[in-house]
């Protein structure tokens, strides 16, 4: 299976670290694309050796390779947001994850689309059984398809 996970970057590399967790999680369940999300090195500037259509193009040709769209979304961002209606226009199973507290609030647009699969936790362990439990019913999803 292949996995695309979304997250800030320019919107700011807080929660890099959280990112990491649940790639590494997720990569469990086969192959993120977009691994490169978690790591300590991308700062707020992005791939700053590449160009914006050069990021644009790699990443929409990583979306249409995906099985499924992974977002974590406690951190608001345009491109991510971008990355969401892009896997939607694509019929991607889409799962996004938010961490309450913080004084966080989730975009309505998120909350309110019944093509999001949307999970709130509060700590790495709800998220990471989240998973499982999503990852588990597309498994089992596909073995009473195949019957």
């Amino acid at each position: 299976m292949k996995i695309y996970f979304a997250g800030a970057v320019q919107a700011g590399r807080h929660d890099q670290e959280w990112y990491r967790d649940i790639i590494e999680h997720l990569g469990q369940y086969g192959e993120v694309l977009t691994h490169k999300i978690g790591a300590e090195d991308l700062d707020e500037h992005g791939e700053n050796h590449l160009k914006p259509e050069e990021v644009y193009d790699w990443l929409m040709d990583r979306l249409d390779e995906a099985d499924v769209f992974v977002a974590e979304v406690s951190t608001p961002s345009l491109g991510v947001g971008y990355e969401i209606a892009a896997a939607e226009e694509l019929k991607k199973k889409i799962i996004c994850l938010f961490r309450r507290g913080g004084g966080r609030r989730l975009s309505a647009m998120i909350e309110g689309n019944k093509n999001v699969d949307l999970v709130y936790y509060d700590k790495l362990k709800d998220a990471q059984e989240a998973i499982d439990e999503y990852f588990g019913s597309i498994k089992n999803s596909k073995l009473r398809s195949k019957n």
